[in-house]
């Protein structure tokens, strides 16, 4: 049978209250007094009831993680760093895919209309701004991705940004035909997908800056999953209609990695006739034949902020809200032909 508290207060000669301050962290304690009951606790391997004490201060313990698919390497990555960062603040992560569907995108929204979440860390795709600020629900609620809700905390990579940073960095290897691999910008019901759009404009951001034109025969899109063989469509396609590219900018490594595989089962060299960046750092950049250049977001960051946002909003925060645009970095490797 478990030891309870009662039995360790016994054992340490303390009230149950002494026992409660030590589990607790209570600073005003005794150093005699703290030994005694921590080697109480340690002599009866005593476990704290984490459920009964979450239910004591009105809590489950239990908050809910929402992203749009986990067959992305990126969203897979970014889960576990959030698992990892709430397994140390004692939470338990349910986790739901909602395919970026609108409906179950407003389920999550709205804390799933059920009472057994402390909170809810969601990435929408199809849920628009106006339904987030009008939310009833009163369960604590962080976004991640870029589109700012006034009412919800967020944690976001500036798309844009990012983008410019991919492009620039071709540029700087003196690539001047630079296709593009990327999503549509039009998302459920014919809504604008802002980072696909923002990624665009950071693409179109560098070439002008470069006195390069846009160029549409340079842009190719994969609808759907990004499948190799999606992939392996949309570069072929790029290739007959720009047969001159000397770069290509994928808007992810998934897609970056399938490009690098593409071009060369078509006879093309990465990087001497075409360069590939991608987005994201996932770990089969690294590994890929050649390796794969990349911006890289701080995900441990992203995964730190949102657990840290929604564990203060949990205990009562009640400041505006608050958003993070977090840092990236360039990480040059052998698809651009300068490794890090």
């Amino acid at each position: 049978m478990s030891a309870t508290i009662k039995d360790v207060a016994r054992l340490a000669g303390v009230s149950i209250k002494t026992v409660s301050n030590v589990l607790n962290d209570y600073p005003h304690l005794t150093v005699e007094t703290r030994g005694k009951v921590e080697r109480a606790l340690a002599e009866l391997d005593y476990r704290p009831n984490l459920a009964a004490r979450n239910l004591r201060r009105g809590r489950t313990g239990v908050i809910a993680l929402a992203l749009p698919t986990f067959g992305s390497p990126y969203f897979a990555e970014l889960a576990d760093l959030i698992v990892r960062e709430a397994a140390g603040q004692q939470l338990t992560v349910l986790i739901e895919s909602t395919d970026g569907e609108l409906q179950r995108e407003r389920n999550v929204a709205e804390g799933f209309h059920s009472r057994f979440l402390d909170g809810v860390i969601l990435q929408p795709w199809s849920v628009s701004d106006r339904f987030l600020r009008a939310r009833t629900d009163q369960t604590p609620l962080v976004l991640l991705g870029e589109g700012r809700v006034r009412t919800a905390d967020s944690v976001a990579v500036d798309s844009r940004a990012v983008a410019t940073a991919a492009v620039d960095h071709l540029l700087g290897l003196g690539r001047r035909r630079i296709g593009v691999i990327g999503s549509p910008q039009q998302g459920a019901a014919g809504r604008q997908r802002l980072e696909p759009a923002r990624r665009y404009a950071g693409y179109r951001t560098a070439l002008e800056a470069a006195g390069l034109p846009y160029d549409e025969t340079l842009i190719s899109t994969v609808d759907g999953d990004h499948t190799p063989e999606r992939t392996a469509e949309a570069v072929a396609s790029l290739l007959t209609r720009a047969p001159d590219l000397d770069a290509i900018f994928c808007f992810n490594d998934r897609l970056g990695v399938a490009t690098l595989r593409a071009l060369t089962s078509r006879g093309v060299r990465v990087p001497d006739d075409v360069a590939v960046i991608g987005i994201d750092d996932i770990e089969a950049a690294r590994t890929v034949t050649p390796t794969l250049s990349t911006i890289a977001p701080d995900k441990g960051e992203i995964a730190r902020a949102a657990v840290r946002m929604l564990t203060e909003r949990i205990a009562g925060a009640a400041e505006a809200a608050r958003h993070l645009t977090v840092d990236f970095t360039v990480v040059a490797r052998e698809s651009t032909g300068r490794a890090n």
